[in-house]
């Protein structure tokens, strides 16, 4: 599984962050970026729920 951060969609409210902080992080524009190519199978999850919270849907998953 991947996940990818649209950052024009992106607002920069953290909760992808907080969620999953070994998956993402912010970038130096204030948005969040994927921190991992892959997602390891024991993140799965944690990236399933940040792609859910995601108030304005910037987070897709492959």
């Amino acid at each position: 599984m991947k996940v990818s951060v649209n950052q024009e969609a992106c607002i920069g409210c953290g909760a992808c962050i907080a969620i999953a902080e070994d998956l993402f992080e912010m970038n130096a524009d204030g948005l969040s970026q994927a921190k991992v190519e892959e997602v390891p199978e024991d993140k799965v999850e944690q990236a399933n729920e940040a792609v859910e919270s995601c108030p304005t849907g910037a987070i897709t998953k492959e």
